[in-house]
């Protein structure tokens, strides 16, 4: 097969996806690199000698690789994952919107698109977890634990763009991460980015089997195969606090193989028809004479 990896400059030599990528060379298979932030491209004439199986991104949220996935998807080519479902997880107010409608255990979620507008949530839902909509890798995430904490990080929130501000779930300080690769889910446990000080190696851990449904409701809910969410143990059940597209799959074993192999049957699984052959035209049929005018008596 020919695929296009759409590779931005933060992952240019990060294991994910190169070592996948090395592992489809090593099968046999063509792979062309585009890296969105380090090219100039001409957009008008991308996709008309576009002759690859599937286009695949790896990106950072906000990275101008969505942009070409989307301009792929739109010509009518295969793209892993969907560019639609892409846009619906990289938006984390959309993704809140989506999940909740959706049936997700998901926490009550505000959005601002000023810091200074956060001031209205009441009082009740604090502490809160505030951070930027299009944020990753646990960019600006605040533990705000009173009103008068929050109006003085404002300053540091500006700039940000959309905001979205989450009660703060009750847990024991350790994420549990889930990892999906084809039909199979994987997961971990890592220290919370809300607790730096916390003593926890990252490790594998059986996955319960509540989270696994949990996991599997994801990829119906937003439409995504290969992804991850970061989910919370806490009191009263399993709660989904992130979901993140072509994830690190970090512990999974023999990582690089199943990513690749899951990209191999996508691409196979979503590959146009081939169009069907236009009918046989029916030999035109002479018109019908008009009928001879009869005189009138």
């Amino acid at each position: 097969m020919k695929l296009c990896f759409l590779v931005e400059e933060n992952y240019r030599h990060d294991g994910m996806p190169v070592e996948v990528i090395r592992q489809l060379g090593a099968w046999g298979h063509q792979v062309d690199v585009l890296r969105p932030g380090g090219s100039l491209l001409r957009m008008t004439d991308l996709l008309r000698t576009a002759a690859h199986d599937a286009w695949v991104l790896k990106t950072v949220s906000g990275g101008p690789g969505l942009t070409l996935l989307e301009a792929a998807a739109s010509a009518g080519l295969t793209t892993v994952n969907d560019a639609r479902a892409i846009r619906r997880v990289r938006d984390k107010a959309l993704a809140a919107a989506i999940g909740r409608a959706g049936g997700l255990p998901m926490p009550v979620t505000y959005a601002a698109a000023r810091p200074e507008l956060l001031a209205e949530i009441p009082e009740s839902d604090y502490p809160l977890v505030v951070k930027p909509a299009d944020g990753s890798s646990g960019r600006a995430v605040h533990l705000v634990a009173t009103p008068a904490a929050l109006t003085a990080l404002t300053p540091e929130l500006r700039g940000e763009g959309l905001l979205i501000a989450q009660p703060y779930v009750p847990n024991s300080g350790v994420d549990m991460k889930v990892y999906c690769v084809g039909d199979d889910f994987y997961a971990t446990e890592r220290r919370s980015p809300l607790h730096p000080d916390l003593p926890q190696p990252e490790r594998r851990v059986p996955l319960p089997r509540e989270v696994a449904a949990i996991a599997a409701r994801v990829g119906a809910v937003y439409g995504l195969d290969l992804y991850g969410l970061d989910v919370l143990l806490a009191p009263d059940g399993p709660v989904v606090v992130d979901v993140n597209d072509f994830p690190s799959f970090r512990q999974v074993p023999d990582a690089a193989a199943r990513v690749a192999a899951a990209v191999l049957h996508l691409a196979r699984d979503r590959r146009p028809a081939p169009a069907a052959p236009p009918l046989p035209q029916a030999p035109p049929v002479p018109p019908t004479p008009a009928p001879a005018a009869v005189p009138v008596p």
